[in-house]
C-alpha cells in the first residue's frame, strides 16, 4: 500500500515536471523568463530523479543511469540559472541542460507508456522492437530540434538581474 502511494506521488511529480518543462520550453521559444514555472520545473524534475532512487532495489537498472545523468544536468542548469544568472555561456548551458532534463523525463515517460499501456506493450513487449525504437528516435530528434530553436530564440530574451 505504501509503495503504491509512493509510486503515485512519484508519477504525479514527474508529470508536473514534464508539464512545467514544456511551459519553460515555450518561454525559451518566445524569449520569455517564466520564473515561477522555471522553479517548479527544475525542482520537480530534481525530485523526480531523487524519488526514483528510493524505490526498492532489485538490481542495477538503466533508470539509475538516467536518474544520475538527470541530476548532473539539473545541477548545471540550477547553477547557471540561479548562481551565474545566465551570464555569458551559462545562458546557452542553462537552456541545453534544461532541455536534456526535460528530454530524459519524456524518455522515461515513453518507456513507462510502453510498459503500462496494453496496446503499446503488445507492439513492443520487450522494448527492443521497432515501434519502441522508432518512438524513442522521434522523441530524440524532436528534442534536438527544439533545443536548437530554444537556444536560438532564448538568446534574445532580456537578461534578468537576480
Amino acid at each position: 500500500m505504501l509503495l503504491k502511494i509512493f509510486t503515485d506521488a512519484h508519477v504525479l511529480i514527474s508529470l508536473v515536471g514534464i508539464f512545467s518543462g514544456f511551459v519553460v520550453l515555450y518561454g525559451f521559444m518566445t524569449a520569455n523568463h517564466f520564473d515561477g514555472w522555471t522553479s517548479l520545473f527544475l525542482w520537480t524534475t530534481v525530485l523526480t530523479s531523487v524519488t526514483g532512487f528510493m524505490f526498492p532495489y532489485e538490481g542495477f537498472k538503466p533508470s539509475y543511469v538516467v536518474g544520475a545523468v538527470s541530476l548532473v544536468v539539473l545541477a548545471i542548469a540550477i547553477f547557471a540559472r540561479y548562481r551565474r544568472h545566465l551570464e555569458g555561456g551559462w545562458h546557452t548551458g542553462y537552456v541545453v541542460t534544461s532541455m536534456i532534463a526535460l528530454y530524459l523525463n519524456c524518455f522515461v515517460l515513453v518507456v513507462q507508456l510502453f510498459r503500462r499501456v496494453a496496446a503499446l506493450q503488445a507492439l513492443a513487449p520487450t522494448q527492443t522492437e521497432p515501434p519502441f525504437k522508432i518512438a524513442q528516435l522521434v522523441l530524440l530528434l524532436l528534442f534536438v530540434a527544439l533545443t536548437v530553436l530554444a537556444v536560438r530564440n532564448f538568446r534574445h530574451a532580456q537578461p534578468r538581474i537576480a
